[in-house]
C-alpha cells in the first residue's frame, strides 16, 4: 500500500485544539462511539487516532460507504463507454423485457437509480428479495411499480445502486473489486479488500465493503481533487461534479444533514458532500476548506457524529488562529485513544465448568476465561480479558478468523459480564452470565443489519 503524506495540524493550517475539542465533544457523549479518526488538510494526515481496541491496519465493514466505490465504478464504465448514465435498467437486463412492467419501470435508467430517484417512494429491497431471492434485479423490477416518474422524487432504497453495481459487473464480466482492482485501488494504494457477495459470485454493491480507514480517506481525497490522483486524471472531473451535487432534492428526511440533497451514490450536506453508512462511518468531503474528514463508528446518533464535526472540528479548517502548541497534545491525546474495558472486577475464585443456553456459553477456571458464541451451524470460542481488552482471531466453523476483542469481570457475586467486539465491523455484543441459574443473555449495543450471525462479521475472504 501507499500511504498518504502525513504532517502536523499547525503546518497544515489546522488549529489541533480544535481536533482536540472534537475529541473531547465525542468522548463525552454518552451516544457516540467512535473507532476511528482521520483528518486530511491540502491532502496530508495531520491527524489520525484510533480507539483501541481498534487499529489502522484492519479492515472493517463500511455499510453504505460502499456506495461510493460503486459510484466511482460507475464513473469508469462510463468513461469506458462500457455504459451510459442513460441506459434504462432493460438495456443492460434484456431478459426480464417481456415482463408485465409499469412505463416507469421501463424508463427507469442508471442515473435515476445512482440518484436514489427509482420513483420509488419507499426501501425496497425486502420486496425485491422477497420476490426473486436467486436475482434481486429482477425482484426489483416486478415486485411494484414506481409510484411517480423516475428522477422525480428521493427514497433511499438499497435495489437503486445494488441494480447499478449488476449492470457494471455483468457488463464488465468481473466483480466489482477485481474491476477496481487496477483502476482504483492499486493507483490509490488500497490493498486487500473483501466485499459480501449476494447471490454468489455478485457483490453487493450497496453495502459489503471492508476496507481500512485510510482507504476510505483516499477516496474521499481523489473527489475533493476532482478524479485525479497525482498525475493521472482517474476518473472525469465532469462526473465527479455531477456526482457531488445535489441530483434529487431529499426535503423529507428527517435529520438536517440528510435533507440537503443526494447526487450518485453521495450525500449532499450543510458543508461539502459526503459517503456515509450505517453506525457513524463517514467520509465527508469538504472542498471549501481543501479537506477529507474519515470516520469509522458504531453509533446509530449519525446526526450527532456530524453536529460534533460542525460545531468542535470545522472553526479549526476555518483560517483562524493556530495555537501551534497544543500539537503535541494532540498526538499524545491521538496516541492513546480507547474504549473503556468492561466495568467489573475479577472473581477471586472462579467455579469451573458454568455453561448457559442460547447464544453464549461461558466456561470458567481459577486463572482464564472464555466465551463460546453459538448458533446453529456455527460456534466461537475466545478468551476474555479481566479488566483489559484481548485481542484473538479464532476460527469459526467454517474454518475463518473472526478477529474479536473481549473484556469481562463480575459485575456482582452471581453475575459475569463479557463484552465482545467484532473488530472488522462496527458492533458489539454484550454478555450476561447468571450463576444462580446456569443462564446466559446476549444483547447488541447497535444491532447488524444482516441479523448479526458470526458468519457475516467478518470480512470476506477471497
Amino acid at each position: 500500500m501507499h500511504p498518504l503524506s502525513r504532517d502536523t495540524p499547525a503546518g497544515q493550517g489546522v488549529d489541533p485544539a480544535a481536533i482536540l475539542g472534537f475529541l473531547d465533544a465525542v468522548d463525552a457523549d454518552p451516544a457516540v462511539e467512535l473507532h476511528g479518526l482521520m483528518v486530511l488538510r491540502h491532502g496530508r494526515v495531520v491527524a489520525e487516532g484510533w480507539w483501541a481496541p481498534h487499529t489502522p491496519e484492519r479492515t472493517r465493514l463500511l455499510y453504505s460507504i460502499s456506495k461510493s466505490f460503486t459510484s466511482t465504478a460507475l464513473a469508469f464504465a462510463v468513461d469506458e463507454g462500457l455504459l451510459g448514465l442513460d441506459d434504462t435498467v432493460l438495456d443492460h437486463f434484456p431478459e426480464y423485457a417481456d415482463e408485465d412492467l409499469s412505463a416507469y419501470t421501463r424508463s427507469t435508467t442508471l442515473r435515476h437509480l445512482a440518484s436514489m430517484a427509482s420513483g420509488h417512494g419507499r426501501e425496497m429491497w425486502p420486496e425485491s428479495v422477497a420476490a426473486d431471492p436467486q436475482d434481486p434485479v429482477h425482484g426489483f423490477l416486478i415486485s411494484g411499480a414506481p409510484d411517480a416518474a423516475p428522477g422525480s422524487v428521493f427514497a433511499y432504497s438499497q435495489p437503486c445502486t445494488y441494480t447499478v453495481a449488476a449492470a457494471i459487473q455483468r457488463r464488465t464480466g468481473q466483480r466489482l473489486s477485481e474491476y477496481l482492482r487496477p483502476r482504483l485501488f492499486d493507483p490509490l494504494g488500497i490493498g486487500e479488500v473483501g466485499w459480501r457477495c449476494f447471490p454468489p459470485g455478485r457483490e453487493q454493491g450497496f453495502s459489503g465493503l471492508f476496507a481500512r480507514l485510510e482507504d476510505v480517506a483516499k477516496l474521499g481525497q481523489l473527489y475533493l481533487q476532482r478524479g485525479r490522483w497525482g498525475e493521472v486524471q482517474l476518473i472525469p472531473a465532469a462526473y465527479v461534479d455531477e456526482a457531488t451535487s445535489a441530483q434529487v432534492p431529499s426535503p423529507n428526511e428527517d435529520k438536517v444533514d440528510w435533507a440537503q440533497g443526494y447526487g450518485y451514490c453521495f450525500w449532499m450536506a450543510r458543508h461539502g458532500y459526503r459517503g456515509d453508512g450505517a453506525f457513524g462511518q463517514f467520509c465527508i468531503v469538504l472542498p471549501e476548506h481543501d479537506a477529507v474528514i474519515a470516520i469509522t463508528a458504531g453509533t446509530e446518533a449519525m446526526q450527532e457524529v456530524v453536529d460534533h464535526v460542525w460545531e468542535h472540528l470545522l472553526p479549526g479548517l476555518s483560517g483562524g488562529s493556530v495555537d501551534e502548541s497544543a500539537d503535541g497534545d494532540l498526538a499524545d491525546r491521538l496516541r492513546t485513544l480507547g474504549l473503556p474495558p468492561c466495568a467489573a472486577n475479577p472473581a477471586p475464585l472462579i467455579p469451573p465448568g458454568v455453561a448457559g443456553p442460547g447464544l453464549a456459553a461461558a466456561t470458567f477456571t481459577v486463572d482464564a476465561l472464555s466465551i463460546t458464541a453459538t448458533e446453529p451451524d456455527n460456534a466461537l470460542t475466545f478468551p476474555v480479558g479481566l479488566g483489559e481488552w484481548v485481542v484473538s482471531e479464532p476460527l469459526d466453523a467454517y474454518g475463518d478468523p473472526v478477529p474479536v476483542a473481549t473484556s469481562g469481570g463480575w459485575v456482582d457475586e452471581d453475575t459475569l459480564r463479557v463484552e465482545v467486539v467484532f473488530l472488522e465491523t462496527p458492533h458489539r455484543l454484550d454478555v450476561q452470565c447468571s450463576l444462580a441459574d446456569g443462564t446466559s443473555h446476549a444483547t447488541w449495543r447497535t444491532a447488524p443489519l444482516d441479523g448479526g450471525k458470526i458468519k457475516t462479521l467478518h470480512r470476506p475472504r477471497s
